[in-house]
């Protein structure tokens, strides 16, 4: 007879449960790793747009945490996973404020969402809540000393703080943005 005997059956499924486990596990980090790296893409692109602007406009503009309406600077909120603008601060107040001013605003960021993934990505260095670039590209008040050079290191960790999966933006202090990872920049932990 032309059949499957159950013996058979049995042994197929368990390989086919085998390879869609290890499928699995591999779909989950490589799906993990592609968001790490666009979220901080996303920083590292706003970062270089607002260096431009500034260079391009002659005046400061400024990448900050949003406030939760999108429109202002959050006050002292380090969270850059809550979203961030990129505006031209035309007072050069400091800390730096739209005033209000929507027209300023060039770019918003919105939260990251991490939507089906029940990811808690944090995006911090515990100090800066805000970089702002001159007419010049430098980078102005910068003030932690995480990087060993000066500028910030703003560290991108997901819900494990997997250290293969980690990527820092690297701000120095004339206004090179880059990405790293632990491997490349001790300061990126």
């Amino acid at each position: 007879m032309a059949g499957v005997t159950l013996v058979e059956l049995l042994v197929v499924l368990t390989i086919a449960g085998i390879l869609l486990g290890i499928g699995t596990s591999s779909y989950k980090s490589i799906t993990t790793s592609y968001r790490i790296s666009g979220e901080i893409n996303g920083l590292l692109g706003d970062m270089q747009y607002a260096r431009s602007e500034a260079i391009k406009q002659g005046q400061n503009v400024v990448v900050c945490v949003a406030n939760s309406a999108g429109s202002d600077c959050a006050a002292a909120d380090t969270r850059w996973q809550d979203g961030w603008i990129v505006f031209a601060n035309t007072t050069g107040a400091s800390p730096p404020t739209t005033s209000g001013n929507a027209a300023l605003v060039m770019r918003v960021q919105p939260a990251f969402t991490a939507a089906g993934t029940g990811s808690s990505d944090t995006l911090t260095d515990g100090v800066t809540s805000y970089v702002t670039f001159d007419r010049e590209g430098l980078a102005l008040g910068l003030l932690t000393t995480r990087s060993g050079l000066g500028g910030a290191v703003i560290t991108l960790h997901d819900s494990t703080s997997n250290a293969t999966r980690t990527r820092c933006l690297q701000v120095t202090n004339v206004g090179n943005v880059s990405v790293q990872q632990p491997s490349t920049l001790s300061s990126c932990t």
